[in-house]
């Protein structure tokens, strides 16, 4: 349940239209819902401004449809990350309305889609295999209201394909920049920009570079100043912090 439909609950209560017992029953599940395998937290869109995300890494399938059928219930939208095809079409049996993207492994359930960015985030990847945590990013802030522009494959090996996309860059109101390898994307976007930048490693590179633990040690010792960091692979948090960063003020 997000603002908008609380005020409109408390307003039908004012005018007399609603019984305070079935109003009672409609945010009974507030603050959460227990299913015995997970407590839903209905009441994180009023906290937050988005509804709880399922990670759906680590969980059964059924548990999975379960949660999403509960969050979509109560009219919230949905986004699932780390979901396979076969997570997806089961969702799909149970919600109506999905959308999964395969590169991002995500599946979304919106209702409208409403903008409430300041400008464009721009999601930046060093390299082709860097692409799912970019569209990881890229969905997670495309959902969360935001303008999202993408800037593929413009890693340091050929450091002209970055400056080629200038005003791109320039335009962005927040940058997330996806680097695996040793990560020097994120120093060299945060060198030449005066808006913030989220740095994503990840677990893209060879033996020395550790799973990403390169990367990301790079990326958290940059000498760009301003530069944060969140963990290996994770384009979810980092969509996350840039639709916090970019929101309006809507107070």
């Amino acid at each position: 349940m997000d603002e908008q439909r609380l005020r409109e609950l408390l307003e039908q209560i004012r005018a007399g239209q609603l019984p305070v017992d079935d109003a009672i029953a409609s945010l009974r599940s507030l603050p959460f819902e227990d299913l015995g395998f997970a407590m839903v937290d209905h009441h994180r869109e009023l906290r937050r401004g988005f509804p709880e995300v399922i990670l759906c890494d680590g969980k059964s399938i059924d548990h999975i449809v379960a949660i999403a059928e509960r969050i979509v219930a109560k009219g919230s939208d949905l986004l699932a990350t780390r979901a396979s095809p076969e997570m997806h079409q089961a969702v799909a049996t149970r919600v109506t309305g999905t959308e999964y993207n395969p590169l991002a492994r995500t599946i979304v359930v919106q209702r409208e889609w409403k903008p409430r960015g300041r400008g464009p985030v721009l999601v930046v990847s060093a390299g082709t295999s860097d692409i799912p945590v970019a569209e990881e990013a890229a969905v997670t802030a495309t959902v969360m209201g935001n303008e999202v522009e993408r800037l593929f494959d413009v890693g340091v090996a050929g450091i002209h394909r970055l400056f080629a996309h200038r005003e791109l860059i320039m335009n962005a109101t927040v940058l997330i920049v996806v680097a695996g390898m040793e990560g020097a994307l994120a120093s060299v976007v945060g060198g030449i920009v005066d808006k913030p930048v989220i740095a994503v490693p990840t677990s893209v590179g060879y033996g020395a570079s550790f799973g990403g633990l390169a990367a990301l040690l790079a990326m958290l010792t940059s000498c760009a100043s301003g530069v944060t960091v969140v963990n290996i692979d994770n384009g979810f948090g980092a969509g996350y912090a840039a639709s916090l960063i970019n929101r309006k003020d809507e107070r």
